[in-house]
């Protein structure tokens, strides 16, 4: 079981990590949404689950709608899709 912890916890840093250095804006909501999941399955194995399900809730479902909807209104998707097909 603590290998798992330590699988869980690298992939906490390279989460942390790849956030800082991607360009993408969709692609860093998105791993900051599997770096919330993650954090609520530690938390459920340091017997917290009041925790997990907060983080769970607030971490990887409000805070991703949140910037998700904030990217639709400053129209950062439509931006990154539409240069991508004139690339393409």
């Amino acid at each position: 079981m603590q290998i798992f912890t330590y699988i869980l916890m690298g992939f906490l840093v390279v989460c942390a990590i790849s956030v800082s250095l991607s360009k993408n804006l969709l692609n860093s909501i998105l791993i900051f949404m599997s770096y919330s999941l993650v954090m609520s399955i530690i938390w459920i194995l340091l017997e917290s689950p009041d925790l997990a399900i907060t983080e769970a809730a607030v971490g990887a479902g409000i805070t991703s709608v949140l910037f998700f909807v904030t990217l639709k209104k400053i129209h950062a998707i439509m931006k990154s899709e539409e240069s991508e097909e004139e690339e393409g």
